[in-house]
């Protein structure tokens, strides 16, 4: 098991060691809080966590960031609470833990063995009956007692839920300049500074586009004045937006449309069904979460104050 001693520091708990989790079955996953590929499997850790801890499984979660805003302690402390997470957390803002583990995935999953040893992996979301299977198998041969050999029954809710792969379509988007793809609005991206953007009509499938005065950095684009709107044309069950106020402790309100109209039925956990919001903070939002028939639906998303910045779209 390589060290943890590269964690910048410990939330739900002291600092572990892997000297000192020998003789337990340890598992440890590699997220950060505002993917949703990371935030999905979160029902399946907290019951192994809960179900096996009699056992001796211990379960670590290491928040690697992907965008800057991740490294933030208060950021990190909010999600643990939004996600009812208590099981002990390494926040690893250097990436030395996962540089440790030659990790290369969010979320990733190592189980490590009494005798410290990694005995098995699991990169990206799914197969959890296998992963449980092999915790089982790993405690019963370090010697527990009274294992439950029965499988674990979880439901996601919120961003939590299980995508519906089937009907997923559009890939995962950036919305900084260094990593987008497929940016409609004309004349393409403008860096670093305040630009007034236009939205072309129709938009194709998985192209997305700006209206209004915003700046578009390389890492996150932040509107700059009342009612720019940020558009995409999906395809895919969930719509989730990573965003958040430029300025921690100023909600932003904002409305949504799909296909010109209020969402209803088809809002998410984050939205009403006229489409109405608030950003309250830096995170994942999930905006809209539609009802069969899944088709390519064009969404709008207006900001009715200036100072929200926007990461990335995902989807499920």
């Amino acid at each position: 098991m390589p060290a943890l001693s590269g964690a910048s520091s410990w939330l739900n708990g002291p600092a572990l060691t892997a000297s000192g989790l020998h003789g337990k079955v340890v598992l440890v996953d590699f997220w950060t809080f505002s993917c949703i590929n990371s935030l999905r499997p979160l029902p399946y850790l907290r019951a192994w966590a809960t179900k096996y801890q009699a056992q001796g499984l211990v379960v670590i979660g290491v928040q690697s960031p992907e965008f800057a805003f991740e490294q933030r302690l208060d950021n990190v402390r909010d999600a643990l609470a939004s996600h009812a997470i208590s099981f002990p957390i390494a926040v690893d803002n250097g990436h030395r833990v996962w540089n440790a583990f030659q990790n290369e995935y969010w979320p990733a999953i190592y189980l490590i063995d009494a005798e410290g040893r990694i005995r098995y992996h699991h990169f990206g979301e799914g197969d959890y009956d296998q992963t449980e299977r092999a915790i089982q198998a790993l405690l019963t041969e370090a010697g527990a007692s009274r294992v439950d050999h029965g499988l674990v029954s979880v439901r996601g809710e919120g961003a939590e839920a299980a995508p519906d792969w089937d009907n997923v379509k559009s890939p995962e988007t950036y919305l900084g300049y260094a990593r987008t793809e497929r940016f409609a609005s004309p004349g393409g991206p403008v860096p670093d500074i305040r630009h007034a953007y236009t939205a072309p009509t129709p938009l194709d499938l998985n192209d997305w586009a700006l209206a209004g005065d915003w700046s578009m950095g390389a890492e996150a684009t932040t509107v700059r004045k009342a009612h720019g709107r940020l558009l995409f044309r999906f395809h895919a069950r969930d719509l989730h937006l990573v965003a958040g106020p430029a300025t921690r402790g100023s909600p932003l309100h904002f409305r949504v449309l799909i296909d010109g109209k209020p969402p209803g039925s088809n809002h998410g956990a984050d939205t009403d069904e006229q489409g109405n919001g608030t950003i309250d903070g830096q995170r994942l939002y999930q905006l809209i979460r539609q009802k069969a028939p899944i088709d390519d639906r064009t969404f709008e998303i207006e900001f009715l104050e200036p100072g929200a910045e926007v990461f990335a779209f995902t989807f499920g």
